[in-house]
């Protein structure tokens, strides 16, 4: 960081306004794979999906709540886990002051994750967070939508559309289903790995700094990451 360049304000204005292009580039590539991704082809979801949570027995229709389309966040929390993952907590720090605006665009927002429900309810408590989180310990949803696999599979399945193996029994994503009039529900899109980096509001300020993520491909990936309450001073 003490080697970089250091110029005159009309060179930094230069050189912040060539770099300003590039970014209008980038903001109209991303609306055009944003219109791109809403004309996505559908697939109907025939599994009756039933999820444990805090108030009972919920279907996968009843996650949608009183809206027509619903975000699933896949959060990490194995079963023999006694904390949900670190990385996972990261995103989901920023769930709930979203909840509001997605309700005013007609979208509800939950977690799924494999652990039995009383481990949610606890770590949630823990983290402070308010947002709707249910186990699919008892369901098949978390194999049937890509981030949920077996012994056998970790080495071998293929995870975000066969880019990469699990390596574990859980992977983090994302998930969108469409409810219409009728009551049926479709499966709209996933997204694993680091197709979820723009979920991530701390992110996207982090890079906006110099030193930015300070992660490479040579390091351990979110090296620095931890669980909000464990930072300490």
């Amino acid at each position: 960081m003490t080697e970089h360049a250091v110029v005159s304000h009309e060179e930094w204005l230069a050189a912040r306004k060539a770099l300003l292009q590039e970014e209008k580039e980038f903001t109209r590539r991303r609306d055009e794979l944003a219109r791109r991704r809403r004309e996505l082809p559908w697939e109907p979801v025939t599994t009756e999906y039933v999820f444990d949570g805090a108030n009972g027995p919920e279907t996968l229709a009843e996650l949608f709540g009183d809206y027509s389309q619903l975000v699933v966040y896949h959060f990490m929390y194995p079963t023999d886990w006694d904390a949900g993952c670190p990385s996972c907590s990261f995103w989901a720090d920023s769930f709930d002051p979203n909840v509001v605006h997605l309700a005013a665009r007609d979208t509800r927002l939950v977690a799924v994750s494999r652990a039995p429900l009383d481990k949610l309810l606890a770590y949630r408590e823990r983290m402070g967070w308010r947002f709707h989180w249910v186990s699919s310990f008892e369901n098949s949803f978390n194999h049937d939508f890509g981030v949920g696999f077996e012994p056998e599979e970790q080495g071998t399945a293929a995870y975000n559309y066969g880019t990469a193996t699990p390596g574990m029994s859980e992977r983090e994503g994302v998930s969108v289903f469409f409810r219409d009039a009728e009551g049926r529900i479709f499966h709209t899109y996933s997204a694993y790995a680091r197709g979820i980096d723009l979920l991530n509001a701390a992110y996207n300020y982090i890079d906006l700094t110099p030193r930015g993520r300070d992660e490479d491909a040579e390091s351990f990936p979110q090296f620095w990451v931890r669980r909000h309450d464990e930072y300490g001073t």
